[in-house]
């Protein structure tokens, strides 16, 4: 089928797309491939830059050094210089330039445990800087859900608390951060990802709360950023049944244009959560669909999500042109969305990165630290790392300690393959130091880390989002508030372990 050209164009603006394209050594690879390398884009990617796409969103598949980035993003903006050019980068767990490593920045609970504004406004002007270099211009961070649950498997230590007041202050500083570096930040997931149990990758997740405590709980930060002048904010593929009824929160125009709008005054952009996510395709009956809903509902940009080829591009454009046709969507306002997202392109034009304070990162993640009981004695133990799983927001980026041990006996081994007498005989005589993430999750790695802080001389070095368990016994608890490259040399200084 044929479509009208003009308003092709126009849907196009509206996209934030991905794209597989050739690996290091130039072998030519497509989609569906997001655990292979992908570091200069396709003839079809470049294409669509030309004919009006508004921006590509990079994952770590697109990432091999920043050498690498900076050919890639120049690459593409040879097509059009107003190109928005994006990534999550939010420090701590979750990287995409330095995924193959772990972040020199803590992340945003270690932020949230330090309580220092400043800090965090300068943690989040050097990763603005970092992506600048690399001709990255947005930042889908900071995350500024407040992060009540617990065992929440998606926001955890991506959050920098479980106070509204706190997070707010954070969410504010770091949007400040980033955006004194000529990055736009995208403040998320709105209303807040932060109560729920579920993950919405996988599904639509309910928070059920009432109106009034979603707004004295969730919103907070929210109006923060919005006060900070946050250039975007991310929707969340959340419902809240009191103020979204059925649909998730990327469909609700009460939430995006009566809540965000017009009550916050927000006039950047707003951009959803990857469509290809069950809490928005599902729903909408496809990521088309879902790309129509998300438009009438008032999102400006659409984040296609990371499984994206050229004709996924085109299939959700088309759909877009077949609303305006048929009167499904106002033509209007489409051409409002895509005009913020080409305003926002030419706030972040032009802009270059600056030198940052060295080794800030990692200065900033000891200061995080926190130790009960003591860590006397445990210089030279055996190290046991207990396997632990991943979100798919962060993906699978290396953790733990031995990246900056010195010669010190570790081990990697799930919980339940193991038993506590199998170890003691391994240490051999040494104290033991168990590292894990979420260690409370798991009934196999709580009785294991029991039995041997009953037995031997143990110490805990929990680098997830912190509960209150605790194993009798343990003669140190060490909490990290995440798990990031300078999360892990922060635990590791602190046990007498580094070189």
């Amino acid at each position: 089928m044929t479509i009208d050209p003009g308003l092709r164009r126009l849907a196009l603006r509206t996209l934030l797309g991905a794209f597989g394209g050739r690996t290091a050594d130039g072998v030519a690879i497509g989609a569906g491939v997001a655990n292979r390398a992908a570091h200069t884009a396709p003839e079809w990617a470049v294409n669509l830059v030309t004919d009006g796409l508004a921006g590509y969103c990079l994952f770590g598949y697109n990432i091999d050094s920043p050498d690498q980035v900076a050919r890639l993003t120049s690459q593409l903006r040879a097509a059009r210089p107003d190109l928005l050019i994006a990534t999550d980068e939010e420090g701590g767990d979750v990287t995409r330039l330095s995924h193959a490593t772990g972040s020199p920045y803590p992340g945003n609970a270690a932020l949230g445990a330090i309580g220092d504004l400043g800090l965090t406004r300068r943690v989040y002007q050097a990763i603005g800087h970092d992506l600048v270099r690399v001709g990255i211009n947005v930042n889908l961070a900071p995350t500024v859900d407040v992060n009540v649950a617990i065992d929440n498997p998606i926001i955890g230590t991506r959050s920098f608390g479980d106070d509204p007041v706190k997070v707010a202050g954070h969410a504010a500083a770091a949007v400040v951060g980033l955006q004194s570096a000529g990055v736009a930040a995208c403040a998320k997931h709105f209303p807040g990802h932060g109560a729920t149990i579920d993950d919405s990758h996988h599904g639509l997740p309910t928070v059920d709360i009432t109106e009034e405590l979603l707004r004295s709980r969730e919103l907070p930060p929210f109006a923060a950023v919005v006060a900070a002048d946050a250039k975007s904010i991310m929707t969340a593929h959340i419902r809240v049944p009191a103020l979204t009824g059925d649909d998730p929160a990327t469909f609700s125009r009460r939430m995006l244009l009566d809540v965000l709008r017009d009550e916050f005054g927000f006039t950047g952009v707003i951009m959803t959560d990857a469509l290809e996510m069950a809490g928005a395709a599902a729903a909408a009956g496809g990521i088309a669909p879902a790309a129509v809903r998300a438009l009438q509902a008032g999102s400006d940009l659409l984040c296609i999500g990371s499984d994206v080829d050229g004709a996924l591009i085109e299939l959700i454009a088309a759909e877009i042109v077949s609303a305006i046709t048929d009167g499904r969507l106002d033509l209007a306002r489409v051409e409002d969305a895509a005009a913020r997202n080409a305003d926002l392109a030419a706030w972040t034009n032009g802009t270059v990165g600056k030198a940052v304070e060295e080794d800030l990162g990692y200065a900033a993640a000891a200061r995080a630290i926190r130790i009960e009981g003591s860590v006397k004695g445990f210089d030279s133990p055996l190290v046991v790392q207990l396997s632990a799983g991943h979100s798919v927001a962060e993906g699978p980026v290396p953790w733990g300690l031995k990246p900056h041990t010195n010669g010190t006996a570790y081990v990697h081994i799930a919980s339940d393959e193991t038993s506590a007498g199998a170890l003691v005989a391994e240490a051999a005589g040494r104290p033991i130091v168990i590292v894990g993430r979420h260690t409370h999750r798991s009934t196999a790695s709580r009785e294991l880390v029991e039995e041997l802080a009953a037995t031997h001389p143990t110490a805990v070095v929990e680098m997830g989002w912190p509960a209150s368990w605790r194993p009798e016994g343990a003669k140190a608890f060490v909490t990290t508030y995440g798990a990031s490259h300078a999360n892990g040399h922060a635990a590791a200084s602190a046990l007498g372990l580094t070189h």
